[in-house]
């Protein structure tokens, strides 16, 4: 059974439910009061400034030297885009250090997250402390048998890291309980296949039911071991939710090599493709808490040495389908990383 399309988040501070349980949104506490006003009707200008552009593909990337380093300070002429290897004219090209960041946490609290938790809690309310500036805003996500949302979209990293230090492992016998960790129940008993770790759901609501609707720079930040157990969307379908919501995964890779009997995590490969296809990047901390500081540093600084090219593509068909994108930069081995295509829009049928 698939997953309803309308989001399925709930407070931590609720009963927690499976993903065959899903309800409405819950908003925060602490946001504030929602109007039922009707909206203003649409302007005629407003209407046809969005059919103007609404063929206008947005790229974010960032350009690292042959050394690893950030490179900050190319221009319009230095870098060229190609769509399905068909050369594309940039309208504009800038450097975005300041344009407002949409941020969206999630948290692995499956069982084998069980003894690296206390890391992720305190790294990630350093991190949101320092990333998120006055016109920028977060969310917090944890998944497990069940996807929760822990903090709605806000600019308080201090309501955002005391949601994180709330959040709890959730094991077969509940949180923290006896059991195999990460695997069956949860409060509600779960039918069809087993349900354990809902990585790809939780990318694919998130990116949905979060990022879709926001504009300027957007990212994802999931702290896993990789694995999923039980989604009912697959790591194309969670990938595409990205792509289409033009968000960047970044994936740090983190949990106890000891819980996997030493064979490593099963889940690198697809952590891997998830981050590279959408413009981010996989940072392998293991257990080390320094390492995960440093994962955190680099991505902060990434986000803020960002280039925002964009351009109408020569292929005006809007046909749905996907479409191939390369970004080249002059220099001796500039590494660009962007995501690797996009999804062109659908018109209407006839």
């Amino acid at each position: 059974m698939r997953v309803p399309r309308y989001i399925v988040f709930l407070l931590v501070a609720l009963p927690l439910f499976t993903a065959a349980a899903w309800g409405q949104l819950v908003p925060s506490p602490d946001a504030p009061p929602v109007s039922n006003a009707p909206p203003p009707p649409p302007e005629e200008e407003s209407v046809g400034t969005l059919r103007l552009n609404v063929n206008l593909v947005d790229l974010f990337f960032t350009v690292k030297s042959k050394s690893g380093e950030l490179v900050p300070h190319l221009t319009k002429d230095d870098c060229s885009v190609a769509e399905d290897k068909v050369p594309q004219t940039l309208k504009n090209f800038t450097a975005e250090t300041h344009l407002p960041l949409t941020l969206g946490l999630m948290l692995d609290t499956s069982g084998s997250q069980i003894d690296v938790l206390p890391l992720e809690q305190q790294a990630g309310g350093q991190f949101l402390e320092r990333v998120l500036k006055s016109k920028d805003q977060a969310f917090l996500v944890s998944f497990d048998v069940n996807i929760d949302l822990l903090q709605d979209f806000t600019n308080s990293a201090r309501m955002l890291e005391r949601a994180m230090n709330k959040a709890q492992i959730n094991t077969a016998g509940g949180n923290g309980g006896s059991g195999i960790p990460g695997l069956g129940g949860g409060t509600i008993p779960t039918h069809g296949g087993p349900k354990g770790t809902l990585l790809y759901d939780s990318i694919y609501l998130a990116a949905n039911e979060k990022m879709a609707d926001q504009n300027g720079r957007k990212a994802l930040i999931i702290l896993t071991d990789g694995d999923d157990v039980g989604s009912d969307h697959k790591i194309q379908e969670a990938i595409a939710a990205a792509q289409r919501a033009n968000t960047i995964v970044y994936v740090i890779l983190i949990a106890e090599p000891s819980f996997y009997g030493g064979f490593g995590y099963s889940g690198y490969s697809a952590a891997k493709k998830m981050s590279e296809e959408t413009g981010g990047r996989l940072i392998n901390v293991g257990t080390n808490g320094r390492k995960l500081e440093a994962a955190f540093q680099q991505i902060e600084e990434e986000l803020r040495t960002e280039y925002l090219a964009s351009y109408t593509p020569t292929n005006l068909k809007q046909d749905g389908t996907f479409r191939h994108i390369s970004v080249q930069c002059k220099g001796d081995d500039m590494k660009v990383q962007v995501r690797r295509g996009y999804y062109a829009p659908k018109g209407e049928q006839k």
